[in-house]
């Protein structure tokens, strides 16, 4: 296809009648002074007017049409061998000769009347180039004399397909147009041509999410000029029905793997270039037809003139344009397109339809079973009517599926279920048997079927560090036995034993005796009656010590007994813990996979109801519904809950009800096939530094650590929760 139009030069008007009679006698090719090649058409008479024609890229090529003129050559074909020019083929249809010009490389041109010769300068590309360093596509040529145009409106609308679309109401359609881009600029100029007041502004666009920013329009010289100003890629287009101006800047989307960039629209025919002034549409259809071969019917209704300047764009396009411009339609059936009014169309289709509902009616019914080997009958009759489905079978004597409005099925049709055996029979008219058919070869398919693992990981890492002390002094024990335990809380029948020898204290190995402490005669720390022997200053103990440090230090003859005893305790401990429910569910079906503990407890009863017993659920849960994407991704709502039993909450009557620690997920997620995804998680830290202490004493350094009791706690907890989907691939068989 072709990605670029030689541009045309002066292509003259077409006008409605030619003089009567006239035919192309003589075509001679030869070069003139600046090399150019130049070809004369001698005709019988004088033209009115220059041929009509266009051009296109891709073959080269140069058409002309002579209306109202014979071929009189009694050729169809001429070799020319020339540089630029390869042959011409001169082919006659009607009351209208086409010449087209065969090109080596793509080519304008100009013509040029003298006397009964119509002469066709060819230019090539370059020395348009050579002339201007960029191309101005010129829509009219402003000749001497020409009246004073105008101006009428400048407006700006967004397409549908997020082009900008400047439209510009003109006084006249012989306005003579020039636009060509320069830099970024998009430049138009409206040649002799005035800019009211009102229109002399600048259009802020770029709200309007095209790809143009701004529109100015002003007055220069005796010339209007519009300064389009585009962002991004862009590329442009330009056309005018009769008044009517439209310059349309599209976007362009750029893909790293194109060599070039270029219009991605819907239109995607060969572009070419038109010059009409006042053509009957009938002819210009013609012209169409003859560059696009296609079939095209038009219709008698089809009646008017139009004015078209078109540069550059797709044949399909044009046609729109045409098409939009003239109130006309068009149906196309394979290589044939009609084309007629609108209202037309619409008449006969609506006869048409009218015509094939009264077939339908009439139509004799025809019977056929249909056996579905993946999807139930009866749903599928569901989808065939909005009526309720019914079965017949062993004792059968129901109501069958009817059609009717919202039906499938025609308004006679009827549709029978047999669930042993699956299959569905349809009675109906043979258009509406074949739609049946289509739907079963379509939904009657393997149901594709998803495998989902999760895995739930919970990771915890614990320190503690604990340092207590108890600390006590007593006075005032008298002793009645000569051995006593010292340095130890625990039992005095299996401790060590020390006794008295004069003023010494020597290991005793005899069994030990508990000695007895008699009361006081002064009370300690001055409260009377007290005779506790035991009792501690500091009771600050570490619950659970891993070890522990006692001194007692004792003076026989005053009777003072001072006890101290360090605990400490540090313990650390990492876990982690792996749970992996895996689960398989057809493509759009729910699953569910728990394992877990019911925890039974009793809940209080009255006068009249004696306590019961309930079960409380703590599971690893895993629930999901995936869907299948066609381009093999899945979409899955899930719901992923792992539970533990927490601690028991005490109730009246000496009841206990378990809690229940829960991590719950719940949600829906897209992944490609066979990827993981996390779809949660979880991080808790604690840190603790607890101190139990005596006011001030505990505040003494290295002293103060007799008067206090201290803990330091960390404690981190890590849920994560993985999924990973993955399509199966064939049907899963059973393990034998």
């Amino acid at each position: 296809m072709a990605v670029g139009l030689a541009a045309i030069g002066a292509l003259a008007l077409a006008a409605p009648a030619w003089s009567q009679g006239n035919s192309l006698e003589q075509v001679t090719v030869s070069k003139g002074s600046s090399g150019r090649t130049i070809v004369r058409f001698q005709l019988k008479h004088p033209p009115a007017n220059p041929p009509a024609g266009f051009a296109i890229a891709s073959p080269p090529r140069i058409a002309l049409d002579f209306l109202e003129t014979t071929n009189g050559l009694g050729i169809t074909q001429k070799q020319v061998d020339d540089a630029g020019l390869r042959s011409m083929n001169v082919i006659q249809a009607g009351a209208r000769t086409r010449v087209v010009f065969n090109l080596n490389r793509p080519q304008t041109y100009e013509t040029n009347i003298e006397g009964n010769a119509v002469l066709v300068t060819l230019i090539d590309q370059s020395d348009r180039l050579d002339a201007s360093a960029q191309e101005v596509q010129r829509f009219a040529e402003a000749r001497p004399g020409d009246v004073q145009h105008a101006l009428r409106d400048v407006d700006f609308r967004r397409g549908r397909n997020g082009e900008g679309r400047i439209v510009v109401d003109l006084s006249d359609p012989a306005t003579g147009i020039d636009i060509r881009q320069q830099g970024r600029q998009l430049i138009v100029d409206f040649m002799k041509t005035s800019v009211p007041r009102n229109l002399e502004r600048r259009l802020d666009v770029a709200d309007f999410a095209t790809p143009v920013v701004s529109v100015e329009t002003f007055a220069q010289g005796p010339n209007a000029r519009m300064v389009i100003e585009p962002k991004g890629l862009w590329e442009h287009s330009a056309y005018q029905t009769d008044n009517r101006f439209i310059v349309e800047i599209k976007p362009i989307q750029e893909d790293p793997n194109r060599l070039t960039q270029g219009t991605r629209g819907g239109y995607k025919g060969e572009k070419v270039s038109f010059n009409f002034q006042s053509i009957d549409v009938r002819s210009v259809l013609q012209v169409i037809a003859d560059f696009t071969g296609l079939n095209i019917i038009t219709s008698d209704t089809v009646q008017g003139s139009l004015t078209l300047r078109l540069k550059d764009i797709p044949w399909d396009q044009a046609l729109d344009i045409i098409l939009q411009t003239k109130g006309l339609d068009m149906r196309k059936n394979g290589n044939v397109v009609l084309i007629a009014p609108r209202e037309e169309l619409a008449l006969k289709e609506k006869q048409q339809f009218e015509s094939q509902a009264q077939i339908s009616d009439l139509e004799p019914l025809q019977v056929e079973s249909f056996q579905l080997n993946y999807m139930k009958a009866s749903d599928f009759a569901n989808m065939l009517s909005t009526n309720r489905q019914q079965q017949f079978g062993l004792g059968a004597g129901q109501t069958p599926t009817t059609g009717g409005q919202g039906s499938i099925l025609s308004r006679r049709g009827v549709a029978f279920v047999d669930p042993r055996s699956n299959v569905l029979f349809v009675q109906d008219t043979p258009a509406k048997l074949e739609e049946v058919r289509k739907m079963i070869r379509q939904l009657d398919i393997p149901v594709r079927q998803v495998l989902i693992e999760a895995r739930i990981v919970i990771a915890s890492d614990k320190f503690s560090r604990q340092l207590g002390v108890r600390f006590g002094q007593q006075t005032g024990f008298t002793f009645n036995r000569g051995r006593y335990s010292v340095g130890s809380t625990g039992s005095l029948n299996t401790q060590p034993v020390v006794r008295t020898e004069g003023d010494r204290i020597v290991r005793d190995t005899r069994t030990p005796t508990p000695f007895e402490i008699a009361s006081p005669t002064v009370a300690p720390y001055g409260y009377p009656g007290y005779s506790d022997p035991q009792a501690l200053n500091i009771n600050l103990p570490v619950l659970n010590a891993a070890g522990s440090l006692a001194m007692t230090l004792i003076n026989l003859g005053s009777g003072n007994l001072i006890n101290l005893e360090l605990t400490a305790l540090e313990a650390e401990n990492r876990g982690k813990v792996v749970s992996s429910p895996r689960v398989i569910t057809a493509d759009n079906q729910k699953a569910r996979i728990e394992q877990g503990t019911e925890i039974p407890y009793v809940t209080p009863g009255s006068a009249n109801n004696p306590a019961t017993v309930q079960f409380k659920k703590a599971v690893l849960l895993l629930d999901v519904t995936p869907q299948i994407t066609p381009d093999n991704r899945i979409i899955m709502t899930v719901e992923v809950r792992k539970d533990s039993v927490g601690q028991f909450v005490q109730l009246g009557g000496g009841f206990q009800v378990p809690s229940i620690d829960t991590k719950n997920v719940l949600t829906q997620i897209a992944v490609n096939n066979g990827d993981t995804a996390v779809i949660g998680g979880i991080y808790e830290e604690t840190i603790r530094n607890d101190v139990d202490k005596v006011p001030y004493l505990g505040d003494i350094p290295l002293f103060g650590y007799l008067f206090k009791q201290t803990g330091r706690s960390s404690d981190k907890t890590e849920l994560l929760i993985f999924l990973t989907p993955r399509i199966v691939k064939e049907t899963v068989n059973a393990v034998k």
